[in-house]
Formats: C-alpha cells, structure tokens, sequence
C-alpha cells in the first residue's frame, strides 16, 4: 500500500473577507473530490489571501498516485481565482 500526501500553498486573488476566501475554497475542494482523495484546509485559515491544502491518496502504485496529484495540480492552476506558490509531495 502506497499513501501519497501533498501540501499546496495558494494565494488567492479576489477575496477580501474570510467569507469569500471559505467561498473559494470550498469550490476548489468540491472539484478536486472527483478524484477520490481526501482533502481539507490545512493552515492559513485566518488569513484572506492564503491557504494551505492538504490531499491524501492511497493506491497500490506511486504513478497512480503520481497521475492524481497532477492532475489535481492542473485543475488548480486553471483556476484564476488562485495561484500555486508551493508544492510539498511525499510518499510513504
């Protein structure tokens, strides 16, 4: 069994409350639960124009996971409202 987990740091663009950054966030979480991961709000959470998100992903193989973690990358980066500023990967 291979768990994969990753950190993403974001900076987001439009919102000027915590309502809005939660409004945000929210939407990113629901696009990325397609994937079958867990996925929650990690850190940042009192700040407007950053979050942390953290995934999880269990499979039997590190591409599968790999193939998840970017395209969950991908769909984030597409999104305007935000920007990646960092990345941490691991697999255990």
């Amino acid at each position: 069994m291979i768990v994969g987990t990753a950190i993403i740091r974001l900076r987001l663009f439009t919102p000027h409350t915590l309502k809005e950054k939660r409004q945000i966030i929210k939407s990113l979480i629901s696009k990325i639960g397609k994937y079958n991961v867990s996925i929650a709000e990690i850190g940042e959470n009192d700040k407007w124009q950053l979050s942390e998100i953290g995934i999880a992903a269990v499979s039997n193989d590190k591409k599968t996971i790999d193939a998840i973690f970017n395209s969950i990358f991908e769909q984030i980066d597409e999104d305007e409202r935000v920007e990646i500023i960092d990345i941490v990967k691991e697999m255990l």
